[in-house]
């Protein structure tokens, strides 16, 4: 039997993991790690599994073990999610071009 993946329940489960990022915010920057910047990549894959690549404000953000733990917390709150993997990389490193016009708004930077 073939299975084929529907795009539009990806896309809505794509949408809920975006959603469910959103609600996780840098202690010391007002902002969402989403709109930051912060998330490369995010992937659905069959049966609900989601891969989320991110990065951190630096190397030595004192966030480091919380954030990327409550991104993987919030995303598998979503009904539906079987695994999420969050992988962490510093390549390519965050610059402050990667935030959305929202945080640049937020953080005074339009």
């Amino acid at each position: 039997m073939e299975t084929t993946v529907n795009t539009g329940e990806t896309a809505e489960m794509k949408q809920k993991v975006v959603n469910a990022i959103k609600l996780v915010y840098d202690p010391e920057i007002p902002v969402d790690v989403y709109e930051l910047g912060l998330i490369y990549e995010i992937t659905v894959y069959p049966v609900n599994n989601v891969y989320i690549l991110m990065t951190l404000t630096s190397p030595n953000c004192p966030s480091a073990e919380s954030i990327p733990s409550e991104v993987k917390q919030r995303v598998q709150e979503i009904e539906g999610v079987s695994n999420v993997e969050v992988e962490l990389t510093f390549d390519p490193p965050y610059s402050q071009d990667m935030m959305s016009e929202v945080a640049k708004l937020e953080l005074g930077f339009l």
